[in-house]
């Protein structure tokens, strides 16, 4: 007959003071094995749950902390008298969720702000977006499409005056921003506005300088 696994021992449980971090490999618990023929017989639900439990732990080492957070908990809400193997459930829920939430690493350069906008854009938060893109523009001033970005942010809240200022920017850093903005959804709150039609409507400026086009890999409408 197959071995099944030995009930978890308490004493190979380690502290969450010494549990890894994101770049190392989680420590697993040495497997579960079956009692000794003269001890107490398990119930079917216990190696039911062990398997889940093991599936969580491999989760674990894939570094997919959502699905093994799912896993781990899935044991706790459908083996409640499994009280043993709740302990080490416990010690790596606690690893998956101290992973979960740490925050991601901010965006440092000007196109992982301008793609972390692009993001925002998409996800309905433009105050974020335009969070971003200041930073863009503090740091490059004639960045046309940071500025027209910020356009569409600022006018899917409804500031119109701003809308309007950063689109009339762009606009006169890169004329293909005047066709774009004719035909963009994201400006419709500024259709009925007199300056905007005015701003689509402007001919070139004389002094548009050329926009490298290697400084516009990203754009609003292309995450969506």
């Amino acid at each position: 007959m197959a071995k099944q696994p030995r009930p978890p021992s308490r004493s190979s449980v380690r502290p969450t003071k010494d549990l890894p971090s994101p770049v190392t490999r989680t420590p697993l618990a040495p497997p579960v094995r079956e009692p000794a023929n003269n001890g107490p017989q398990r119930r079917s639900t216990y190696f039911e749950a062990v398997a889940i439990y093991e599936r969580g732990l491999e989760a674990i080492q894939r570094h997919d902390y959502v699905q093994a957070k799912e896993l781990l908990e899935s044991v706790l809400r459908q083996y409640p008298e499994e009280k043993e193997l709740h302990e080490r459930v416990r010690l790596y829920l606690n690893v998956c969720e101290r992973q979960i939430v740490q925050p991601a690493a901010a965006p440092q350069s000007v196109d992982e702000r301008l793609y972390a906008a692009t993001l925002a854009i998409n996800g309905g938060q433009y105050d974020q977006a335009i969070a971003h893109l200041r930073l863009v523009r503090d740091e490059d001033p004639d960045n046309d499409h940071a500025l027209y970005m910020l356009a569409v942010a600022h006018a899917q809240r409804d500031e119109l005056a701003e809308a309007v200022a950063h689109l009339e920017r762009a606009i006169a850093l890169n004329p293909e921003n005047r066709g774009l903005a004719r035909t963009d959804p994201d400006l419709e709150p500024l259709h009925d506005d007199e300056a905007f039609r005015t701003a689509l409507e402007a001919p070139p400026s004389s002094a548009i300088r050329q926009i490298d086009p290697k400084r516009r890999p990203f754009r609003a409408k292309s995450a969506r």
